[in-house]
């Protein structure tokens, strides 16, 4: 499984990361190790890394490679609690770069039991941290039709949603929904599908793991405590697969890359008004080369933004 995960905008991380080899580094979404074990071939002996992820396979990985090598510390928990984990390590205020590649990893994806995927059938799951939260059959077991079409229409963005909701509680009404080819199967009964392209049940599966997995508030929360967080010239990387993911993430270093708009006009700026960040670049994407051989790549979207 290790072997066959193949991080994304390697390259171009490790370029606008700018490892020091005395540096301190935070990977907030370990995964099975791929941008972490780049990094640590950059950094010295003096260099330290922490690795954070709340999927307990990927921490498996994660200890492993703590106990080979001294310089790794790992931490199973959500990156939204950044500040509590920085300060926890004594490094709050001290890290040279954080990363973050959001969303679902190749592992968890070609994973049938997580059931984060129907291509192959598996048991409706779809949580990254298995000791806690309610499983994806629980919810669609159980949600009110309103909340069903919410969530897909917000995170799937899907014009379906409430035609696959009503789907979804028709279905359960006569057999409980326990899978994730039977889940496939009724959106695509519901939405046919039209010619190539996407499976109709794609942005369905997207949505629910999202809003399960609160991913949205864990990036929001981790941006709160970036700043601080982080040393002067020290750099945020986050690589998002979601528009709403990328959205944010934009708005973030945009907002704090400028001088607050309602100030922008006096003679001397206050310094509270100032900007704490600066653009590294804009949106950065997979280069033909790599999406030949990673097809996954293809929605990536790196931004990197550094403290001033």
């Amino acid at each position: 499984m290790q072997e066959s995960h193949v991080p994304v905008l390697l390259n171009e991380v490790l370029e606008y990361l700018q490892v020091r080899p005395d540096g301190c580094y935070v990977d907030g979404t370990f995964g099975r190790g791929g941008h972490s074990r780049k990094i640590l071939e950059q950094l010295g002996p003096e260099g330290r890394l922490l690795v954070i992820d709340r999927d307990l396979d990927a921490m498996r990985v994660a200890h492993e490679l703590a106990e080979a090598d001294s310089r790794v510390t790992a931490e199973h928990a959500g990156f939204g609690g950044l500040q509590e984990i920085l300060k926890q390590h004594g490094i709050f205020g001290q890290v040279d770069g954080i990363l973050l590649d959001l969303g679902v990893s190749s592992p968890q994806l070609d994973t049938p039991e997580r059931g984060f995927s129907f291509q192959a059938d598996g048991p409706l799951d779809m949580r990254m941290d298995t000791t806690t939260a309610v499983t994806a059959e629980a919810w669609v077991n159980s949600a009110a039709f309103g909340e069903i079409a919410r969530v897909i229409s917000r995170y799937g963005e899907d014009k379906n949603a409430r035609r696959i909701a009503k789907a979804i509680c028709n279905a359960r009404d006569e057999q409980r929904i326990v899978t994730t080819g039977q889940l496939a199967a009724i959106i695509e009964k519901a939405v046919p599908r039209y010619g190539k392209g996407k499976h109709p049940a794609t942005k369905t599966f997207q949505a629910i793991r999202i809003h399960l997995n609160d991913e949205l508030g864990q990036l929001r929360l981790a941006l709160d405590d970036v700043i601080a967080a982080l040393g002067n010239g020290a750099r945020l990387c986050v690589i998002s697969f979601h528009s709403l993911e990328d959205r944010m993430v934009k708005r973030f270093m945009r907002d704090h890359s400028r001088v607050n708009p309602a100030l922008s006009r006096l003679p001397v700026v206050p310094e509270s008004a100032r900007p704490v960040m600066q653009l590294m670049s804009g949106a950065i994407k997979a280069s033909d080369a790599e999406l030949a051989i990673n097809p996954r790549a293809r929605s990536a979207v790196l931004r990197v933004a550094e403290v001033l």
